[in-house]
């Protein structure tokens, strides 16, 4: 029986339909995206890792999101330019949803249920730096940021759960990606 995750209804950026079992028995590394953040950057570095790793059965999927400092106040078209013009981004992305609060999208609700607290990088500051924005929300489930991971394996299961300081390359994700690709 496929995983529930699978069956959710999406829509990629040019607004065709999809759900995630278009990448069943792939290993996906789910991101909330944001065009005009400071973490921006790390486009470069998830372009790297999907073509390190598609091959062995790797998706990168993006998902624009807007609700940090509306940092993602795109349209869909405007945002897949942007990422394709700015940083050469051939992984999938899909149309801008909502990641938090008030009218979450079903895929979410199930990724920070399946793990409520994401991973940072050793000897970060990231709380400290999210409390000063009003981000303090290290006792829920929420999505703290732009360019929080999940990685979730080829049956479905969400199996990690990265904070948006941890760069896509940083050993801990390469290193999860690694054990799931095996």
């Amino acid at each position: 029986m496929a995983h529930p995750l699978y069956d959710l209804s999406l829509k990629k950026i040019d607004g065709s339909p999809a759900t995630l079992g278009e990448f069943e028995g792939k290993v996906l590394l789910v991101v909330n995206v944001a065009s005009q953040c400071g973490l921006t950057p790390q486009y470069d570095a998830l372009e790297k890792l999907y073509e390190n790793y598609r091959a062995r059965g790797l998706e990168v999927l993006g998902f624009p999101a807007n609700e940090f400092m509306a940092q993602e106040p795109g349209s869909n078209d405007e945002i897949a330019e942007f990422c394709r013009g700015n940083f050469g981004v051939k992984f999938p992305m899909f149309q801008k949803i909502i990641v938090k609060g008030e009218g979450q999208h079903p895929l979410y609700k199930q990724l920070t249920a399946a793990i409520p607290k994401g991973q940072n990088k050793p000897g970060s500051d990231f709380d400290a730096k999210m409390a000063k924005y009003g981000g303090d929300t290290s006792q829920s489930r929420d999505i703290r940021w732009n360019f929080e991971k999940f990685l979730i394996d080829r049956k479905g299961k969400v199996v990690a759960r990265f904070m948006p300081d941890v760069e896509p390359m940083n050993e801990l994700i390469t290193n999860e990606i690694e054990k799931q690709l095996r």
